[in-house]
């Protein structure tokens, strides 16, 4: 699964560690992406989704039923 928000298209992105010695080496930084309950078009969807996106409103998140015993 592709490290990627469905609604912004936020990814990884490639920079570089830079050592004392200005040595340079790649390295990765992920976005803050949590799977989440979506509700599309009447129906269901886990995806991923960043926090900007949570906190923004810019998903509707599918009530979650509990069942109590």
């Amino acid at each position: 699964m592709a490290r990627e928000c469905i609604v912004c298209g936020k990814g990884t992105q490639t920079k570089n560690n830079v050592s004392h010695a200005k040595n340079r080496s790649k390295k990765r930084i992920f976005p803050n992406l949590q799977r989440v309950n979506v509700k599309i078009v009447g129906q269901t969807f886990s995806v991923m989704v960043c926090t900007r996106c949570l906190k923004s409103g810019r998903i509707e998140k599918a009530a979650t039923t509990k069942t109590v015993l």
